[in-house]
């Protein structure tokens, strides 16, 4: 693992880190925030998984998480959303390619040799945590935004062993449904449209995924909510299944870093109640 770089804050030390990974057969970059802690001291772990064209450097410059995190002694981890480089294959739409992985393993050429960010999030990053940071991975939670806040709730959902507690900022609920989700699980995973159901929050409740509660926040000012977003099919998926959702909608909140830093320290401190 290469450091790129390493900077004190609030206490802490937030750094920027490198590795070559088998996953995407590429160079991944991630953000981790590190909280003061004793010699030999393990501190649980809070993941966050970025939205549509964004790296881990969005919510690293514009999230706002680390005073709170220092507050609740909480790692911070912010992985990168696609595998990248001259020989990644892209697009030019901005909601497909390099930056718009979907947190799924592509099985459609050119994308299945290195679009592989489910098993990179759930199996090899992790793995890379727990080697060089002082990491309780017993105690891990999930959260994200956007086409992240999808990531979190299928992750969470598809191993609710694994993870304390999960959230999401504006999470795209039912990709299946709308034309961001359509696009990319389409684009990366084929016709079929059963494949797609391990990639829909909604989907998986349907079929039978469970948490005992989830914290969503949303904007009602959103420009995506109405076409992209759908909070309500993720309320009556939960409402179904007998899910408890704290589903926040915030007035006059869009769907920017002024949004999600606002309500950060909230998910940091939800998430901490149930890290401890």
């Amino acid at each position: 693992m290469e450091t790129v770089s390493e900077n004190k804050a609030f206490g802490g030390v937030q750094g920027v880190y490198r590795h070559a990974s088998a996953a995407t057969g590429t160079g991944m970059t991630f953000s981790v925030f590190v909280p003061a802690h004793d010699a030999g001291e393990r501190l649980p772990v809070l993941w966050y998984l970025s939205g549509l064209t964004c790296t881990y450097a969005n919510v690293t410059e514009k999230g706002d998480y680390r005073a709170a995190c220092a507050e609740h002694r909480v790692i911070f981890v912010a992985p990168d959303t696609s595998p990248r480089g001259d020989g990644v294959p892209d697009d030019e739409a901005y909601d497909f390619g390099q930056g718009a992985g979907f947190y799924l393993d592509a099985a459609e050429a050119p994308w299945a040799t290195h679009f592989h960010m489910r098993r990179y999030i759930e199996d090899e990053v992790p793995q890379v945590i727990a080697a060089h940071f002082p990491a309780a991975m017993a105690r891990q939670s999930i959260t994200g935004h956007s086409m992240g806040g999808h990531g979190a709730l299928t992750i969470g959902l598809r191993n609710p062993d694994r993870f304390r507690s999960v959230s999401a900022f504006a999470p795209i609920v039912a990709p299946s449904r709308v034309p961001w989700g359509e696009k990319g699980l389409g684009g990366y995973l084929g016709a079929d449209r059963l494949s797609w159901r391990r990639y829909d929050a909604c989907a998986l409740i349907e079929d039978g995924a469970r948490l005992p509660e989830l914290l969503v926040d949303q904007g009602d000012a959103d420009p995506f909510l109405a076409d992209q977003l759908k909070p309500e099919l993720l309320a009556s998926a939960c409402r179904a299944a007998g899910i408890d959702l704290t589903l926040r909608m915030q007035p006059g909140y869009d769907h920017s870093y002024y949004f999600i830093s606002t309500f950060m320290a909230d998910h940091v401190a939800w998430h901490a109640a149930r890290l401890r």
